[in-house]
Order: C-alpha cells, then structure tokens, then sequence
C-alpha cells in the first residue's frame, strides 16, 4: 500500500480510538501494534517491549517527576495565595493593579509549579472572587486566570519543554532559554488587553484598590522570596553549567518540599504522602504516554509513512510560511482535543524535519508549537482550564468564562505572528547564553 494512504488510514484510526475514551497511551499501543501485525507482520510485535522500555532508559526524564513534585509541594500550600497577595499589595497604586497583580501571580506560579490547572486553582480561588468584589466584568476576572494558567507550560522550568527536547532530542537548557521572553510577551498582551477591557467596560471604582503601608508590604514577603530564590537557584545552576537539568530539577524537588514543611508547616505525613502519590500518578501518565510515543513513532517509520510524508511535503512547491500555517492550523486542531504533551509526543518526531527542511529554526518551532497547545487549554471541547475556573465559581456560567478568554486567545495569535516576524524574541537569549545552536 502506498505510504501516504497508509499514513492517511493511521490518522483516521488513530482518532477514532482516541474519541472511543480510551487513554492517550493505550490507544497510541493499539493503532501501533494493530497497523505493524497486518503490514509488518507477527515479528514486528517482538521489538515493541524493546523499543516501549528503551524509550525510558533516557536520564534527561529524570526531571520529570522531579519538576513534578517541584509543583505539587507549591501547589499543595499557600504559596499561590501569598504570592497573590504580596504582588497586590506592590501593585495596588497602579491603575489596574488587581488584575496585574493576578496575571503577574499567575506568571510566577506558573514557573514554580509548571501546571496550568495548578496555577488556575492557586491563583484563582483568591483572584477572582476579589476581581468580582470589587467590580471587574466576571468575563475579565474567569478569562484572565484561565489564561494566565496557560503559562504554566511555556514560562520555565516546563515539563512541555522537557517532552519536547525528549521527543527531538533538542537541549533543554537551550528550550527553557527560548520560552523566556514569549512568556513574558504574552504576559504584557494578557495584561494590555484585560486593563483595555476593564477601562472600556468597568465602572470608574473599578480600577482603585485599597492602599497598603510599607510594614503591610514588607511583611509578605518572607512567604514569596524562598520559592522565587529557587526558581533563580535551579536556573543558575541549569545554565552556570554547575549541573544536568535533572539534577537540578532534583535538588529544587528537595528544596521545595523543605520550604512547603517549614514556612506552610507542612509537616502531616498524610499530606506529603498525598504530594508524592499525586506526583507519582501524573508522572507515570507522562512517561507512559512517552514510552507508547516510541513505539508509534517506530510503527510510523517502519512502515516508511514519516519518510514518505516529509518527501512529499518537500516536493510541494508552496511557500515555506503558507507550510508554517498549515502546522499551525494542524496543532490548533489537535490542541482542542488532545492534551499538550500527547500533541507533542506524536506531532514533534514529523514535524522537525519538515520544519527545519524548510529552513526554521527547532528552538523557535517548539515556542510556536506551545503556544497553540496554550490555545487548546481554553478553547472547547476539551479546554481543561475552563472547567477548572468553572469548578473556582460555578456562578459564572461556562459560556461567560469561554467569552472571556477568547480574547487571550487573540493575544496568543497576535504573539505567534510577532513571532514569526521577529525570530528572535525566542532565538535570542538562548544565542546570547549558550551561544549559536548546532
């Protein structure tokens, strides 16, 4: 059979045995062994624990559950509230100040815990309740924070990142650089845009808050430095050369978990058994949605449908952006319906050769790529920040909070054509520490 109708049927029963509700990864391994018994015969079926196993036996994974439980023990104090609360009491004299002060917060939590439902549910259950007191449209107090949640997958330390760099062999180091200044573009979009609606729909009370004494503002701060001292420290020492990412990535775990036990008094073993049982269960999906990747991504070349569909593309005489939007739409659509790391696990591996065929940049690609996974955690169906800002106030309805974010949604297609006019928002930093990629 000819490669890309193969491809073509791999595709469609791929999404079917998806939509049937089956897990991410088990369907992955169904479609994979499914497709190498009829076309490549019983033999074939002998290398897939080899190749499921060999797929683990990787070191850089290491800092995946590590960057894990380096979110769960922030998620699991008052570390979002406290960071919440602190970046209020700076920024109250400035117009707008609560809602910056949220999506500041929400930047911050979202590079502690590298969770966007984390960073939502933290940040949230304080911010919108006091958006909603003292007057914002609740369109801008739910769609800021599910969108600022979205950060949580681009600002580092992120474990999208981290898949990424697993799933291309691409330096994480160089991955973290790149997401650095998009993060804090789509920040400053996300802050422009809710100041613009609350001016344009609040009432003239709404952009005061109540003043703070510097003895107020001061005193805050002992809860916040400690986990934004670690974010610097497992920066620094990731790219002073000092250690690995997964060392690093271990030693902030470590830290984090003294910080959670000393300042929030996180002493009960029953919640830090539940911080380690629940990192443990999404560490697991996450490797188990890795090692079922390899094998469908074995099952793709053994067949020879990702080498086919890279020499048609490169036989296509279109222009190298009218490519680059066709991807885009691509992830956009699978964004909506598949979580990002399951996206990128099966996208990436045929994607990157297209892409660096067509003369763009790896680093670049996977800021772009994130960005459209960040649209899909606030678009429908799936949309899963959404129903996390839904579960925090169930009094605004899920349409009200889908109204508000779509014009985070907008700021995110705004920031992926900057991007593509200006490269170098993302190549920069990582040339100007690392140096030229190779």
């Amino acid at each position: 059979m000819d490669p890309l109708l193969l491809g073509a049927l791999v595709a469609l029963f791929t999404i079917l045995v998806l939509f049937s509700g089956v897990s991410v990864a088990t369907g992955l391994l169904i479609v994979s062994a499914g497709f190498l018994l009829v076309f490549d015969g019983m033999r074939s079926l002998e290398l897939i624990p080899e190749i499921f196993f060999g797929k683990l036996d990787n070191f850089a994974l290491l800092s995946i559950p590590m960057f894990i439980i380096m979110g769960a023990s922030i998620a699991s104090t008052r570390a979002g509230a406290d960071l919440y609360e602190a970046l209020e009491r700076w920024l109250t004299r400035i117009p707008g100040g609560l809602v910056i002060s949220n999506l500041g917060a929400c930047a911050l939590f979202a590079a502690m815990s590298g969770s966007s439902p984390a960073t939502c549910a933290a940040i949230g259950k304080m911010g919108i309740p006091e958006m909603r007191k003292r007057g914002y449209p609740d369109g801008v107090a739910a769609g800021s924070i599910a969108a600022g949640g979205t950060l949580g997958i681009l600002i580092p330390p992120s474990v999208t990142m981290i898949v990424y760099g697993i799933a291309t062999e691409t330096s994480i180091g160089r991955l973290f650089l790149a997401g650095v200044l998009p993060g804090l573009l789509l920040v400053g979009l996300f802050m422009a845009w809710s100041l613009y609606s609350t001016w344009k729909d609040g009432s003239s009370g709404v952009l005061a808050s109540r003043s703070y004494n510097w003895r107020e503002r001061l005193e805050i701060l002992p809860r916040v430095l400690p986990f934004l001292l670690i974010i610097l420290g497992v920066l620094y020492a990731m790219y002073g050369g000092i250690a690995t990412p997964s060392e690093t990535a271990a030693v902030g775990a470590l830290f984090c978990l003294f910080i959670a036990m000393i300042i929030y008094r996180l002493w009960s073993p029953k919640a830090l058994w539940t911080v380690l049982r629940d990192s443990t269960r999404e560490s697991v999906m996450i490797l188990f949605i890795i090692a079922a990747a390899g094998v469908f991504s074995y099952m793709l070349s053994s067949l020879f449908i990702t080498q086919a569909i890279a020499e048609w593309i490169g036989t296509l005489e279109v222009n190298r952006w009218v490519l680059m939007f066709v991807i885009n739409i691509f992830l956009l659509v699978a964004g909506f319906f598949l979580p990002p790391v399951a996206v990128i696990l099966m996208a990436a591996p045929i994607l990157l050769p297209i892409i660096t065929t067509a003369g763009f940049d790896p680093y670049w690609f996977a800021v772009v790529l994130t960005i459209n996974m960040e649209i899909g955690l606030i678009s429908p169906p799936v949309g899963l920040n959404l129903y996390v800002i839904n579960g925090i106030a169930p009094d605004i309805s899920l349409k009200t909070i889908l109204q508000g974010s779509l014009p985070y949604v907008a700021c995110m297609v705004i920031a992926i054509l900057l991007l593509c006019l200006f490269p170098g928002i993302a190549t920069w930093l990582p040339e100007i520490i690392m140096g030229a990629a190779i």
